[in-house]
């Protein structure tokens, strides 16, 4: 049994793989604030929670887009675990061909949900991913990583929305009843989930289109449970994705660890 962690700009997901099988997947807040015991407390509580003991893993992954906290997580796990945990960067195997004028410059997120797409989805891919900021990314019919897009994410539109107009409250992502809301707040959440909707099926059909043929559309990431089911387009929801990539990584890497 592994642990994988993913640290975002907003949430750190927190994830166990037993083989192949998810067992769990969790969330906790980004906070640069936190010293490396009040992380191991909470990932504790974590294992807790799902009645897992630390002497239970064999091992530990982390991806992460958040420099200032990917230490502060290490020195957890080492605490948590005493295990040194993998980072997924440079000199780490993932197997991705990666066709971008930077390659160093692709966020380990992609990557890792990109290993995870191609291992288990049918060729080509467009892998959508929505957090603090929305991504699609592009796999060929090769496997090979084209590039992407990158847009505002859901949440931050929202609450942008609510602190540049006064008038606006701070709301939720709920169901919108219909397209045309009769006051603020549904004009809101019909705004933020069918507009997020609509931007998804416009993108990937520019995307698709450019590919020149049809792709498996995969989403994941904590805001998609809310804006995929409005979605015209077929698209795949896989919360555990970025888990299965992290699994995947670790498993390439650990024979080479020794």
């Amino acid at each position: 049994m592994i642990l994988a962690i993913d640290i975002g700009n907003t949430n750190i997901v927190v994830g166990a793989m037993e083989g192949d099988t998810p067992l769990f997947v969790e969330r906790l807040s980004t906070d640069s604030g936190k010293t490396d015991l009040e992380c191991a407390v909470s990932l504790r509580t974590v294992l807790d929670i799902h009645s897992l003991s630390p002497e239970g893993f064999e091992g530990c992954i982390i991806a992460s887009v958040v420099p200032p906290v990917t230490g502060t997580v290490s020195q957890a796990l080492e605490k948590l675990l005493g295990q040194i945990p993998m980072i997924v960067g440079p000199g780490l195997k993932t197997g991705l061909n990666i066709k971008i004028e930077n390659p160093a410059q692709l966020g380990s997120d992609l990557v890792v949900d990109a290993v995870a797409g191609i291992a288990e989805y049918p060729l080509p891919l467009l892998i959508i991913d929505m957090g603090t900021a929305t991504t699609i990314s592009a796999v060929d019919r090769r496997g090979t990583y084209l590039g992407g897009v990158i847009i505002p994410g859901a949440r931050v539109s929202l609450d942008s929305l609510s602190s540049h107009a006064s008038q606006l409250p701070r709301i939720g992502f709920e169901p919108p009843k219909k397209p045309i809301g009769t006051y603020p707040v549904e004009c809101m959440k019909s705004g933020i989930v069918l507009w997020n909707a609509s931007l998804l099926d416009g993108m990937l059909d520019r995307m698709e289109e450019e590919l020149g043929e049809p792709a498996t559309v995969i989403a994941t990431g904590g805001l998609a449970r809310f804006i995929i089911p409005y979605c015209r387009r077929k698209i795949i929801y896989d919360d555990t994705l970025l888990l299965k990539g992290l699994n995947t990584i670790y498993h390439k890497n650990i024979d080479r660890r020794g």
